[in-house]
């Protein structure tokens, strides 16, 4: 089992950047694909960007696309988010996802196939 501790979020003007990062606490991190989802005041929880568990794959939402990194490192347990060139659309509350994955260049993005869930954090980008 997977516990999630995203962190990292905070408030910026818009053109800045933040990076947030998900802390996994379990000993089989490395065997999780990941993913990162974001959900705003009176929207669905919506799709960002996705990471096989190998780190070999990426997957990202169209309207991050180019702006968004996400990474790994299994040594560490950490999945990352590198946001930049943010806008105030990208204001949300970010949450982190795992779930178990054989494949090592497989990535998921509909929020129905992930296990566990982090608490989220809040990133507002002010105009």
């Amino acid at each position: 089992q997977e516990h999630l501790v995203e962190s990292g979020g905070g408030l910026v003007q818009a053109g800045g950047s933040l990076r947030l990062s998900c802390a996994a606490s379990g000993r089989t991190f490395s065997t999780y694909a990941m993913g990162w989802f974001r959900q705003a005041p009176g929207k669905e929880r919506e799709f960002v960007a996705a990471i096989s568990w190998s780190g070999d794959s990426t997957y990202y939402a169209d309207s991050v696309k180019d702006r968004f990194i996400t990474s790994r490192d299994n040594a560490k347990n950490t999945v990352w988010l590198q946001m930049n060139s943010l806008k105030p659309e990208d204001t949300a509350v970010y949450y982190c996802a795992a779930r178990r994955s054989l494949y090592r260049r497989t990535y998921y993005y509909d929020k129905e196939d992930y296990e566990y869930w982090g608490q989220g954090t809040q990133v507002t980008v002010s105009s």
